[in-house]
């Protein structure tokens, strides 16, 4: 298993383990939670093709991120969490679009969607980053 936020110094690796438990968890929780959201969306033609999107984009991070934390190599982990970064960036383009065409129902639940989304996003471009680097310093 890999540091999935390498930024940060874990004291041991049981703190380590539940960080990245904790983040399967709360990857997982939005991809369920957009899929309840969308259901309280406006009903029209629109709200169908974004809902599509977005369920498919905030599924994806949740998946995509226990499959690069089960990575058999650092050059892995690294591509799978770009896919994860690319699809919690799109999570959130979706989102935006939600908010400026008025299709919600929920303003409250969009904004905590909305910020949760770009919570995710920070810390998986965070341990991008860094895993990037490391990478690129062993050679």
């Amino acid at each position: 298993m890999h540091f999935c936020l390498n930024a940060l110094k874990y004291k041991t690796m049981e703190e380590k383990n539940i960080f990245v438990e904790g983040l399967k968890k709360r990857t997982k929780k939005f991809g369920v939670d957009v899929i309840l959201f969308c259901d309280s969306l406006k009903k029209c033609r629109a709200s169908a093709v974004v809902t599509y999107q977005l369920v498919k984009a905030a599924t994806s991070v949740g998946a995509n991120y226990r499959s690069a934390c089960r990575g058999r190599s650092d050059a892995e982990f690294f591509s799978k969490l770009c896919i994860v970064v690319e699809e919690a960036d799109e999570s959130v383009f979706w989102l935006e679009v939600i908010e400026d065409s008025n299709l919600s129902n929920d303003p409250m639940e969009l904004k905590r969607l909305l910020d949760e989304g770009t919570e995710i996003l920070k810390i998986t471009t965070k341990s991008k980053d860094t895993t990037y680097k490391r990478l690129h310093s062993k050679h």
